[in-house]
């Protein structure tokens, strides 16, 4: 099908992405986005009176953040306009895509700003009151760290659920690592003639904000705290479970920024486009689960749902990328679509270049448009996994 909801081309943006407790570390994440929000829009000549609607995706709760879509369009200027919050882990980027497009489809809605921004360092220490636990002590949950090592229905880290997969799919150290070389070297591309690629579609150099945001507190150059491997270093690399596969080379790591998409009808579309020449469309989404403890399996029958909707096969596909947080996971979806490991994750991934959850997705969905636009225009498919064993995906085409 063909969704009639589109994307502007050129009407979305992502700042850099940091490394946890990098530059990016002391900024509440969603008035960071607003302020993000405010210089792009203003850069693409879009007024914020336009929108009617609006999705905040974020996964790492912010002081205030219980106030939500309301409290960032507020701050960019769109006092009028609702809509909801949603938190889907590393699924939130494609989820605020999809749940803008419906409504717009629905008709209750004409052009939508769907946000993504999370703060992964720093994360929250919660308190939960118990009255009735001993001397009336509560719990605490270690926002980050604690959801990342015990999955609360199996009691599993995500690193384990790579592992069940490296094993019943006997995948190697070797292997994994290779894939890791082979994505560092995609992203190469992305920064050559001085980030060229990013540029299309990134703001860089890029200025961050002191708290207050009335002065630059730093200047980032790219996407900063990568990890640059070499298969020796790699292969000296013990892994993270004993006697498994995994290793810390073999996986990505959590990072801080925010991402954002304008949706809006294809009349619109093609006035706010920056080359109204180029058409983005979507075509279908997809959800699956896979079973407990088996979550880099289920990028693949999510893509599957996602093609079926777009009725097209992956021998349609001119452009794919993934999430991948561990290298399996891209040789999970090789071995079960036949794409060759060389031929997805063009100009980079979050394999290299982080994990800040909810705007992971958004931005691979850009630099999706992207690629295809330099490619002439085609379909393009970005599927990724998220916690809970799950995984979305979305199919575009891009073209005149």
């Amino acid at each position: 099908m063909t969704y009639k909801a589109e994307i502007p081309y050129g009407a979305y943006w992502s700042t850099p992405f940091a490394k946890w407790q990098g530059k990016l570390a002391d900024l509440n994440s969603v008035p960071f986005a607003a302020h993000v929000a405010k210089q792009e829009l203003a850069k693409r000549e879009i007024d914020a009176d336009g929108f009617d609607f609006g999705v905040l995706g974020i996964t790492v709760p912010q002081h205030r953040s219980f106030y939500g879509l309301p409290w960032l369009m507020g701050m960019i200027g769109a006092m009028e306009v609702g809509g909801p919050t949603v938190m889907q882990a590393c699924a939130t980027g494609v989820r605020t895509i999809q749940q803008a497009a419906q409504e717009i489809e629905s008709g209750m809605a004409d052009q939508a700003l769907a946000m993504t921004c999370d703060r992964v360092s720093n994360g929250p220490q919660i308190y939960y009151p118990n009255p009735k636990g001993i001397g009336g002590s509560g719990e605490t949950e270690a926002w980050t760290t604690d959801n990342m090592t015990d999955e609360p229905l199996g009691h599993h880290s995500m690193t384990q659920t790579a592992e069940n997969c490296a094993t019943r799919y006997q995948l190697t150290t070797a292997e994994q690592h290779e894939v890791v070389l082979t994505r560092q070297a995609q992203y190469q591309d992305a920064l050559a003639d001085d980030q060229a690629f990013m540029k299309r579609y990134m703001t860089l150099p890029f200025e961050v904000p002191t708290p207050n945001y009335k002065k630059t507190a730093a200047v980032m150059e790219g996407d900063e705290g990568l990890t640059t491997s070499t298969s020796e270093g790699l292969a000296g690399l013990r892994t993270v479970i004993p006697d498994g596969t995994v290793t810390f080379g073999g996986q990505t790591h959590p990072a801080d920024g925010n991402a954002a998409l304008v949706l809006t009808t294809p009349e619109r579309a093609k006035e706010m486009s920056s080359d109204p020449n180029i058409r983005v469309q979507i075509l279908g989404f997809g959800l699956a689960r896979a079973e407990l403890a088996y979550m880099p399996m289920a990028p693949v029958p999510a893509a599957r749902r996602a093609l079926e909707q777009a009725d097209l096969e992956v021998s349609d596909l001119d452009a794919v990328k993934t999430h991948n947080p561990f290298a399996v996971n891209d040789l999970i979806f090789s071995r079960e679509t036949g794409v060759a490991i060389e031929d997805f994750n063009n100009y980079g991934c979050s394999l290299i270049w982080g994990h800040p959850q909810a705007p992971m997705g958004t931005r691979a969905v850009i630099e999706l448009i992207e690629e295809l636009a330099i490619k002439g225009g085609g379909n393009g498919l970005f599927t990724g996994c998220a916690a809970g064993d799950t995984a979305m995906s979305m199919v575009i085409k891009v073209g005149d």
